[in-house]
């Protein structure tokens, strides 16, 4: 009878210690009280479902590299290296997950690393892809199949995500039934391009915002001539202009699409648009493009442009804008962020503005691709715990939630733009838009919203409202500014860009599909054709270049590409 009143009890106590810790876990930290395992440590997942934010028992190390750029709040503790990102020591409490880096660079010098990885064999975990390295590393059968990794291991916020577009560019990913690639797609407006200038420079001479070429022309050469910042030196130029023609920032897309001309979506990505036959024709060797370089060599001979810009990586471009050596950059929603931000805190009286690119007889149109994904989070085959690629995405996304707001900030270390793999909701910055707004006109002093995207607006929301109190306590002014012009202000980046998409003024990008063979082959040598062609042409060569330009480009493999996206399209039509 002892011995059963014992058993009772100890059986009791059992029940109460579980009921205790599963209500435990449903209200605090999934992270930090969760001790489950992938299936590949023991047996116990056979019978109880993989948890995607379950901490390894032992400690699991994924390697990665990485190209980076500065952190962009200027909070950011000074010195912090990548390998000292605080992500990682959350990813480590949470998850038991050690990041160890093969190598980091400058992103500048990341192409040429990462080429060099490549032809070695020698490749990290986890792997951040374009669209050309994925095809090239699929082909060589070097990626893992992530199928029963992201069904076991994916949260329900990241299907969610996934699926938002139907599932589409999944399947983009996938290849005879393997799931190789995780796609970071978002919305694709968030590519479409600004000018942004600036709007005390154009009070100081008595200036408009230029609406069409001509004017832009006027304005450039009022800010080489005529001492906009007021300092009697002859210390400026006008537009901003990096070596590589197109990037990711920095670069002249938007004054290329100003003229009717659509050479490329950036990062070496040429442009396809229709034609009048309902075919897709390469925009980097349309007649548009002619007429743009022409305007840009006059610009370089008479300095509108840096004389040195062939010398400037993106870094030295901004170093330009930051130090108020240049007023106008085309670019993108997210300049404000950085690095208008550090131009704003080094210049009291620096102030920014976006507008809709100015174009031969008015605003013109920008380029907006289909899709856009840039790039892909892929894991090297070799890799022995592929499922920590879908646990870490799990857990930045995880971050976003209210209870962590107080803990990842930049002052503390956290870096996010270093963390890898990292996947957005794809509508991120118009649910930004949409809350932050909803909750100043509705003069709320906190934001309601309750879900992983809680953080990203009630930073935005913090910043918005400082900003426009002069609230300079917690963040500088270029700070709260950055934030709140880039993602929240009905004038500022996004805002601006809303505004374009909502009045048509776009033109698509019309292939979406992965590279072509011929892409993969021979699209680098194309585009150093093109970067050597074009440079040549706006420092002087005769625009007459741009023709032999054009037969190289047909004859060393552009005309098979033009074929194989024809065919690629045809395709898609009869879907």
């Amino acid at each position: 009878m002892k011995n059963y009143k014992t058993m009772k009890m100890i059986l009791l106590l059992s029940l109460s210690a579980s009921a205790i810790t599963a209500c435990s876990s449903q209200g605090n930290d999934k992270g930090n009280t969760s001790t489950s395992k992938p299936s590949t440590e023991n047996n116990q997942t056979e019978i109880t479902p993989p948890d995607p934010f379950g901490k390894y028992a032992e400690p699991v190390t994924v390697t990665e590299v990485l190209g980076f750029n500065p952190p962009e709040d200027s909070r950011t503790p000074k010195g912090i290296t990548p390998d000292q990102n605080a992500y990682f020591k959350d990813l480590k409490e949470m998850m038991n997950i050690d990041v160890k880096y093969k190598w980091t660079v400058p992103s500048s010098q990341f192409e040429q690393k990462f080429s060099l990885a490549m032809a070695s064999g020698d490749l990290p975990d986890i792997l951040e892809l374009d669209p050309k390295n994925f095809e090239k590393l699929k082909k060589q059968d070097m990626l893992a199949d992530l199928t029963e990794a992201y069904e076991q291991y994916a949260s329900p916020t990241l299907k969610k995500y996934m699926e938002s577009d139907g599932g589409f560019a999944m399947k983009t990913y996938n290849a005879d039934g393997k799931q190789l690639a995780i796609p970071a797609f978002e919305d694709p407006f968030l590519s479409t391009q600004l000018l942004w200038i600036r709007k005390d420079w154009l009070d100081n001479l008595n200036l408009q915002a230029p609406t069409t070429i001509d004017e832009l022309e006027k304005v450039a050469e009022a800010f080489v001539k005529n001492d906009p910042d007021q300092n009697k030196q002859n210390d400026t130029y006008g537009i901003s202009l990096q070596k590589t023609l197109f990037f990711w920032g920095f670069d002249v897309r938007g004054l290329f699409n100003g003229f009717g001309a659509y050479p490329s979506i950036g990062d070496a990505q040429t442009a396809w648009i229709k034609n009048g036959e309902d075919k897709l024709i390469p925009g980097l060797i349309q007649p548009e493009v002619k007429t743009a370089l022409s305007k840009l060599q006059s610009w370089y001979q008479n300095g509108i442009l840096n004389k040195e810009f062939a010398l400037k990586d993106e870094n030295k471009a901004v170093e330009d804008l930051t130090s108020g050596k240049v007023g106008i950059s085309y670019g993108e929603w997210w300049y404000p962020n950085w690095p208008l931000n550090l131009n704003i805190d080094k210049d009291p009286k620096a102030e920014w503005i976006a507008v809709q690119i100015p174009g031969l007889d008015g605003p013109a149109k920008s380029l907006v691709p289909k899709i856009r994904a840039g790039k892909v989070f892929a894991v090297n085959k070799k890799a022995k715990n592929p499922e920590a690629a879908i646990k870490m995405i799990n857990f930045y996304i995880e971050m976003g939630n209210k209870q962590y707001l107080e803990k990842n900030k930049a002052e503390n270390g956290y870096v996010y733009n270093w963390f890898n793999p990292r996947i957005y909701n794809p509508a991120q910055i118009e649910t930004i838009y949409t809350e932050v707004n909803k909750a100043l006109d509705a003069k709320q002093t906190e934001i309601t919203l309750d879900d992983e995207n809680y953080k990203n607006v009630a930073d935005v929301f913090k910043a918005g409202t400082d900003f426009l109190a002069g609230n300079t306590k917690d963040a500088s002014k270029g700070v709260n500014w950055g934030q709140y012009y880039s993602r929240a202000a009905k004038d500022g980046g996004w805002g601006t860009t809303r505004k374009i998409k909502e009045s048509g003024a776009f033109v698509n990008n019309e292939f979406y599909g992965l590279p072509t063979k011929t892409q993969v082959e021979k699209g680098a040598q194309l585009d150093k054709l093109m970067q050597e062609s074009f440079t040549k042409i706006i420092m002087g060569a005769s625009i007459d270049e741009f023709d032999k330009f054009v037969a190289s480009w047909k004859s060393l493999g552009g005309d098979d590409i033009t074929a194989e996206v024809n065919a690629w399209y045809g395709e898609q039509a009869k879907n």
